[in-house]
């Protein structure tokens, strides 16, 4: 396909030619023969956009399930009220997710009982890391004596629950709309079945985005059972039979295990740092060292900001979720959304990633504003190489992103209702 008057972020007007890569890219290109035209009538053009951390088979449970976040449920007399009222599944249970502590208070299977105890019932934590179940749901995976029904979410307990029948359609068509042209998935515990399952629903749902997987190299870490010499071994054998790793951390503690286990392992180039939601100071110049890539997730600013600025130690709030610190001090990042754990809009990521404005308007770590061109090239990353962004040149990858305004536009919006087309591999979709 040919597309026509496209705007650059570098100020340029330009021709393009798209097939599975990017052919040619000029002043002025000739149509060919029943070639597919496109006017970008002055609008911008950047690469597919690619969302370095998502869960694709969550995102899409997530749609059917019932929402108990804090945005939904204030109190424990309406999270009762709202699982009241959830419909049951197909497979005989109710399926909630979202929750934090801040909602209705901490949850175990003795609260869940009291609240509602009709049929199995699990709800996930908003972390994504943890589930609570209440008895019947307890006694439905074979565990009724279990203490406390506070279930990790990879454990073995999960495989005697069916799995839902996952439909990627509307997660596809809405990544699309958003001029996403691929993700990386980055669910831990993915069997080679599991990988070519959802890559099919991924273009059976109406796009043929590439699907990047983490799995086998994902580790998702707790701080209750960190063990450097497990982890470091961990690390070596992962490196010596399937390549790079992918660390989840979300604490201090995590961090600063995790690159000790990486220093003692030896690294790989393709290591990940997940998250990276709190870098103590001191971890900045050991995160430059070791040369480890952080993906992480500036979106959780803007959707948990005033959370944060309640709850953290005002000392302790300039070590979340970093970046200009870090890419001032070298270190490799790209961004994500980690959806959906967290919202699935990169540009509203892009945007927290520039105000770092919470949702009363509160700002959490000015210092770690970056500008608006840094927020959007680190979504433009290879999916094997995120730290290096894609172009729009001759040999680049046939997949783009079209808007509907000029490049000074753009930057200072950074809005998904800017998107008017998408570009997969020279075929193009247009917004509905």
């Amino acid at each position: 396909m040919l597309i026509q008057r496209a705007r650059l972020l570098d100020g340029r007007t330009v021709d393009i030619r798209v097939t599975g890569r990017i052919e040619e890219v000029a002043d002025a290109l000739t149509p060919r023969l029943a070639e597919t035209v496109f006017d970008a009538a002055g609008g911008t053009v950047i690469p597919g956009l690619h969302d370095h951390h998502v869960h694709l088979r969550a995102a899409a449970a997530a749609l059917d399930s019932v929402q108990v976040g804090p945005a939904k449920v204030h109190d424990r007399a309406e999270f009762a009220r709202v699982l009241a009222s959830a419909p049951v599944g197909v497979d005989g249970w109710i399926r909630a997710v979202g929750y934090h502590e801040s909602a209705a208070g901490p949850l175990d299977r003795s609260v869940l009982d009291e609240l509602f105890d009709a049929v199995p019932l699990r709800i996930q934590h908003r972390s994504g890391v943890l589930w609570f179940l209440n008895s019947a749901g307890l006694a439905a995976v074979g565990l009724p004596d279990h203490p406390d029904g506070r279930l990790r979410s990879y454990d073995t307990w999960s495989d005697a629950v069916a799995r839902r029948d996952t439909n990627l359609a509307a997660i596809s068509s809405r990544l699309l709309g958003y001029g996403v042209t691929g993700v990386t998935d980055a669910t831990p515990a993915l069997g080679a079945d599991d990988i070519v399952t959802l890559t099919e629903e991924h273009r059976h749902g109406g796009l043929h985005q590439g699907v990047h997987w983490l799995a086998p190299g994902k580790r998702i870490l707790h701080d209750d059972s960190l063990d450097l010499d497990e982890l470091t071994d961990w690390i070596a054998e992962r490196h010596r039979s399937t390549g790079a790793v992918a660390l989840h951390c979300v604490t201090a503690s995590q961090l600063v295990v995790s690159l000790a286990a990486l220093r003692a392992a030896g690294t790989h180039a393709g290591d990940r740092i997940e998250h990276a939601a709190v870098v103590p100071a001191d971890t900045i110049a050991e995160l430059v060292d070791i040369g480890v890539l952080v993906v992480t997730q500036p979106n959780f600013v803007a959707e948990r900001g005033d959370q944060y600025l309640a709850d953290v130690e005002p000392g302790d709030q300039p070590a979340l979720w970093r970046l200009a610190s870090l890419l001032d001090a070298g270190v490799r990042v790209a961004l994500s959304t980690d959806l959906p754990f967290g919202g699935a809009d990169p540009w509203a990521a892009m945007r927290a990633a520039v105000h770092r404005t919470a949702a009363t308007g509160a700002v959490l770590n000015a210092g770690e504003c970056i500008t608006a061109t840094a927020a959007l090239t680190m979504f433009t990353g290879h999916p094997e190489r995120p730290d290096v962004p894609r172009t729009v040149e001759p040999g680049q990858p046939g997949d783009l992103c079209v808007l509907g305004a000029p490049p000074a536009e753009v930057l200072d919006a950074l809005s998904a209702d800017l998107v008017t087309a998408t570009v997969i591999a020279g075929h193009l979709h247009c917004r509905a």
